[in-house]
């Protein structure tokens, strides 16, 4: 791959030896192949963040760890990259480590990695696991600040948690569904992953407890989807219907993905979904929104929240003055005549 980035900076991206890179660049053998690669996606970041790598003065090396479904990994990279260039007065440069609901043990491992290699900081979406809690206490050791996006660790030693506000969140769409199906609505459907995310955890409690006040005869049937496959919810909505004639709206917690089968279960079973509610303007979402399956859909600013885990990265080293904090989003309630402009642009 021709490049015109310096062995060294390349070996800080991807996190290697100096040797190592001049071995791979020089196909020398004797590397394996999946430290190949990481070389090759080394200098596959360093282009795209190239106006970065230019600039000169303090820099920061950011880990972006993320667990969730491609269509969301591409969505926070791509976050994230559009606002390395406005972060001032440092300069940041992303290394990402993006997969699909990995074992746990992996996950940790990368975390891990992150603490030995060094780093200026992590921003991580990762279920709530003790091992993952103790994973981020290693990095805490090390010096390293993690900041947890979308959904939180709060009993870990993260210095912040930017995202969504997910019990506003879950209330919003408990208000918005009540508004539409009113007093003799029928259940809800309420789809949702393997439920170890905490942000999940809270979108649901806040649900709960708007259904609860505002319509305490509402029933609400709860799907936990542990595959993340289309076909594999499909077949558990369909399933769920049949099983429950007065299901007759939905609210869907994933972050990304899953609706599109929801959908087509409903055709399956030739119900009708008076309404419908999910989380997250990605192209799935996008398109179904344009074609009046989905109701409305709870977005946030992701760019702004990546934004502000640079911020708070920059505070912890003192790059900023502040004390480093968290931030929660502003639940955007998007309906097919109130896309943001950004959305579409990126559509």
């Amino acid at each position: 791959m021709a490049h015109p980035y310096p062995i060294r900076v390349i070996a800080r991206q991807a996190g290697l030896s100096e040797a190592t890179v001049d071995r791979v660049l020089n196909r020398r053998g004797g590397v394996r192949q999946s430290t190949v690669d990481e070389v090759h996606r080394a200098i596959a970041d360093l282009h795209r963040q190239r106006s970065q790598v230019r600039l000169t003065g303090r820099t920061f090396f950011l880990d972006l760890v993320v667990d969730a479904p491609e269509r969301f990994s591409a969505a926070v990279r791509a976050a994230l990259e559009s606002q390395l260039p406005l972060v001032r007065p440092a300069t940041f440069r992303a290394r990402f480590h993006l997969a699909d609901a990995p074992p746990v043990p992996d996950l940790v491992a990368t975390l891990d990695g992150i603490a030995r290699r060094g780093s200026q900081g992590v921003v991580l979406k990762a279920p709530d696991s003790p091992l993952v809690v103790a994973a981020v206490e290693r990095l805490a050791e090390a010096g390293i600040p993690v900041v947890t996006l979308v959904t939180d660790l709060p009993t870990s030693r993260r210095v912040a948690y930017v995202g969504l506000d997910n019990r506003a969140a879950g209330a919003t769409a408990a208000y918005l569904l009540d508004q539409w199906l009113g007093e003799d609505g029928g259940a809800v459907l309420v789809t949702r992953g393997t439920g170890s995310f905490r942000g999940e955890d809270d979108r649901e409690m806040g649900f709960r407890a708007t259904v609860r006040t505002a319509r305490p005869g509402r029933r609400q049937v709860d799907l936990v989807d542990a595959t993340g496959e289309d076909d594999v919810l499909r077949g558990l909505v369909r399933d769920a219907l049949e099983a429950d004639p007065g299901i007759a709206a939905v609210y869907s917690m994933y972050a990304a993905g899953g609706n599109d089968a929801t959908v087509a279960a409903f055709a399956d079973a030739g119900r009708t979904c008076r309404a419908f509610v999910a989380h997250d303007l990605d192209a799935e979402n996008l398109a179904l929104l344009r074609a009046g399956r989905l109701s409305a859909v709870l977005h946030h600013d992701l760019a702004l929240d990546l934004r502000r885990a640079c911020h708070v990265v920059m505070q912890v080293h003192g790059a900023l003055p502040g004390t480093p904090r968290s931030w929660h989003s502003g639940v955007q309630v998007v309906t097919p005549y109130n896309v943001p402009v950004e959305v579409l642009r990126g559509s």
